[in-house]
């Protein structure tokens, strides 16, 4: 969901967490992953503007944060 809002392919998302594109797709299709690796993506997808929400009935989720200065 976060890379669809920000309208990444795999390899954008790797290359702005610095990790292999491979590292992603393993991710996505529900492997296991390093925390180091986990933590180094979602800091490039919050760096690129992608608020992560908490469950509020119906799960978690992703979002992008609003820009400075809109109510």
């Amino acid at each position: 969901m976060a890379r669809a809002a920000l309208k990444w392919g795999v390899r954008d998302l790797a290359r702005e967490a610095q990790v292999t594109p491979a590292t992603v797709t393993r991710i996505e299709a529900g492997q296991a992953a390093h925390a180091s690796t986990l933590k180094a993506i979602r800091a490039a997808l919050e760096a690129a503007g992608i608020e992560f929400i908490p469950g509020n009935g119906g799960g978690p989720g992703v979002r992008l944060k609003k820009p400075r200065g809109d109510n």
